[in-house]
Parts: C-alpha cells; structure tokens; sequence
C-alpha cells in the first residue's frame, strides 16, 4: 500500500504491541509483508498485560490442544532467543497439585504431547521442595520455567523493525473507519493512519475498541463478553538466600476449592530475591482496562498472606513488594482468534496467553493472510456454542 501525503500507510496495521501484538508484526513483518505496529503507550508498557519479568512458561493443560501449542511455541521461543542473542525463559520447572487441579490427568496430556514429567506424591515433593507444603499429589515438569514478558516484547519489537516493521508509540487508537481500500484508523489527537488489513491485539482495553471498529453487527455480537480484572500480586522474600536455595524454588500453580493460586520465581522485577504469588482471577472486575486505579486490595492482600503461611512455609509471610497487573479472560478461558472483512481480533487471553507468546503471531498472520485457519476452538463460533 503506497504512503499518502495526509497520512502513513501499511499493508497490515497491527494495534497493540503487548506479546501478541508484537508477535503478530514480527511475524507479518518476516514475511514480507508491510507493517505498523500501533501502540497506545510503548511496547511492554507497565498499565498493561506484558510488562515485567516474571510469567510462567508451562506445559501443563488440561486439553491437549493448548498443551500441544506450546510444544509448538518452545519452537518459537528458541527462534526468539536466537534471533535475538538473549535468553528470555529461565527454566526452573513447574509443580501442579491441589484437589481441582488433577495431577494424573495432567500427566497423561503432557505424555501424549512428549514433554518430559514426573507424578510425585506429597510427601515425595515436600522432600524435594522443602518450601511448599504440598496436600496432593504432584505433577512436575521440568521444561517449565519463567519468561521475561517486557523483554521479550522488545526483542519481537525489534525482530519486527529488522524486518522493516513501522513502530509508532503514543499512538492511541480512538477510532476505525472503512475506506474504498482498506480502513483509517485515527488517533485521540486526530492523527491517521491507512491500512488494508488490520489486527486487533489490544489486550484489556479491547472491550472499548469493539465498539469503536466497522464490523459486522452479527460479528460483535458473537464477541464473548470479557472480564477484565485488576489482579494483585505479591512478591514474598525466601527464607534462605543463598543463591542455591533461591534457585531451586519452581514455578507452581495450585487450585483447591478454597482458594486457587499461582507462583513463580519474581525475577529481575523483584531482585530475584523472592517468590511472586497471586490469587487467581481474584482482582477486581473491570469493564475495559482504562478502569484499572493500580490499588492493591487490603483484604486480597490479608488472604495471600494467610495462604503463604499455610502453604509456603519457606517464604517470609510479609510481602517487600507488590502490584497490580491487568488480566482478561473469556468465560471459558479460551482464546479470541478471529478475522472478518480484513480485521483480525486476536485476544489470548493474558491470564495464560504469555506462553505463547512468539506462536501467537504466527497463528495471527496464518489467519489475517488466509494460509491456514486458526484452531477451532479459538474461533468465535465456538465461543458462542459455548455458551448456548
């Protein structure tokens, strides 16, 4: 698409530069293809869904699809770190225990898919992590680890650029029209820019674009209606600090009735001394993301604290730092994937989507350039099916 006098031009226009956005334009752009990548702030910005240091990389799903996925997205991963001369996923592995969360079940998915994994029995694990009081049998796998979600953002960012990628930042998407060829998107200050293809990653803040973009009534409809959460996060000191000690700390996620929980290894974000733990889906609810204030909450945060001291006894229970980070999800947890009249929705879900994050991008364009069709389950159909 040549560039007009008025306003700049591409072939695809990608909004959002999170880890599905700036997968998506990395991968577009190494393609050949002609490529902008908008984004509302900067890439990996810090009221989004992929700032930070600290998301869990794991294998363990209970559908053999998304387990299968990230079989394929290690792939991609070491594509990245290559490409990019840096290691973004620490490997350290992951435990997965508690009544709801079916160790066995687990372990049959990951065996299927030939990802390396161990079924240990509480007592088995709490002598091998003897921080964790684990109350059900375990599955370990050790492939899982923690991935730096900001730097990983910017090496795709800059795979992207490599690739001849246009990047704007401070570039707030207000509005999308249809042109004769293709769309005009417009900026809140008034600034354009023309594309014939478009992909949608605005991550929490897509609940307000939907509204704001020319789709098919039928289309947006079919939309499963996100909830957007301001989740709350804790990093907790270890009780030992050698650097051994600190190093044999997994990742885990945990869910019984009462309470369900995840925690990893906080990373640079927490000077690598401490653990990063969190209720899951336990923020408070949002309609779109420009809602989020960034205030822990006090109770969220007593119910944390008790669960550390019931479950983590090798973590001093008094977290030194915490925070909030914005986290969307479907009402079944599966991820948007989706395209109609040259607008591709791609919404992974950022509870679980980070793992994903540099197949992510390949799955997007597959579907934005008609190479292949996205899974099924991703689709907006079976969204709504669903839900029936």
């Amino acid at each position: 698409m040549s560039t007009s006098s008025q306003s700049p031009s591409a072939e695809y226009v990608v909004i959002g530069a999170g880890l599905s956005g700036s997968s998506a334009a990395w991968r577009l752009a190494q393609r050949g293809h002609e490529v902008a990548l908008l984004e509302r702030k900067v890439p990996a910005a810090d009221d989004a869904s992929s700032h930070g240091s600290a998301r869990i990389f794991r294998y363990g799903y209970p559908n053999q699809l998304y387990t299968n996925l990230v079989v394929q997205a290690r792939k991609a991963w070491d594509e990245l770190e290559e490409a990019s001369g840096s290691q973004l996923i620490n490997p350290c592995g992951s435990a997965d225990y508690g009544p709801l969360r079916n160790p066995r079940q687990l372990a049959e998915i990951l065996a299927n898919a030939g990802v390396e994994h161990e079924l240990l029995s509480a007592t088995e694990a709490r002598s091998r992590f003897t921080g964790i009081n684990f109350d059900t049998e375990v599955l370990w796998h050790p492939g899982a680890g923690v991935l730096d979600a900001e730097r990983s953002v910017q090496a795709m960012v800059a795979q992207a650029k490599a690739h001849g990628a246009q990047v704007e930042t401070q570039w707030p998407v207000a509005s999308v029209e249809a042109t004769a060829n293709g769309y005009k998107l417009t900026s809140t200050d008034g600034r354009t820019y023309l594309a014939s293809k478009i992909i949608v990653a605005g991550g929490g803040w897509l609940p307000e674009l939907l509204g704001n973009l020319p789709l098919p009534s039928g289309f947006v409809r079919s939309v499963p209606k996100m909830v957007v959460y301001q989740e709350n996060a804790y990093h907790f000191p270890y009780r030992d600090q050698e650097p051994e000690a600190r190093q044999a700390w997994p990742t885990y996620i945990h869910k019984d009735p009462a309470f369900k929980s995840y925690g990893l290894p906080g990373g640079r974000d927490a000077n690598f001394r401490g653990q990063k733990v969190a209720e899951y889906m336990a923020g408070r609810q949002l309609d779109t993301a420009s809602q989020q204030n960034g205030q822990i909450d006090p109770a969220n945060r007593q119910r944390v604290i008790e669960y550390v001291k019931k479950y983590l006894p090798g973590l001093e229970p008094t977290p030194y730092a915490e925070t909030t980070c914005i986290f969307s999800a479907t009402p079944t947890e599966d991820f948007i994937m989706d395209e109609v009249d040259g607008i591709t929705i791609l919404s992974p879900c950022s509870g679980h989507g980070a793992k994903f994050g540099p197949l992510l991008g390949e799955l997007a364009a597959d579907l934005a350039t008609g190479v292949r069709e996205t899974p099924e389950l991703f689709r907006l159909a079976s969204h709504a099916k669903a839900m029936a």
